[in-house]
């Protein structure tokens, strides 16, 4: 099973992040946590790295579902989203895939917990693929 999905945006690091933030809104996910890479390794190692964003993505309905289940399911909370300048050009976007997330815990056999991963998803492809209409869009 694939741990996430990958997507080329050929766009500012900023226009990326805010299409991979407006995407997410659509299918109903907000950004709790925005996590910094880039200025975060150079503030604390004083190291250089590409722009890189951590996107903690949450889906109210989905994470309630799946925190009344079993509240361990928070452990894998929030869905995490990556966009990061690509060395060639443009950015990558990386989406994390929540049914490879639940299997790697102990908690991939409780059924409940795959059915709201599956719904989880569909959800988060569905990003994916508005990301790369919209690439294909502006490059068409």
């Amino acid at each position: 099973m694939e741990t996430g999905f990958e997507v080329h945006i050929a766009c500012s690091f900023d226009e990326a992040v805010e299409r991979v933030t407006q995407a997410l809104k659509a299918e109903g996910f907000g950004v709790l946590t925005r996590i910094d890479v880039h200025k975060t390794l150079k503030e604390k190692l004083g190291e250089d790295f590409r722009p890189y964003v951590i996107l903690g993505a949450c889906n109210p309905p989905l994470a309630h579902k799946a925190l009344c289940t079993d509240p361990v399911v928070g452990l894998m909370l929030p869905c995490n989203v990556t966009v990061e300048a690509d060395p060639a050009g443009g950015c990558l976007a990386r989406i994390a895939n929540p049914e490879a997330m639940l299997l790697m815990g102990q908690l991939g056999e409780n059924s409940a917990l795959q059915e709201v991963a599956r719904q989880a998803r569909r959800k988060l492809e569905n990003v994916a693929e508005a990301l790369l209409q919209a690439e294909a869009g502006a490059s068409g």
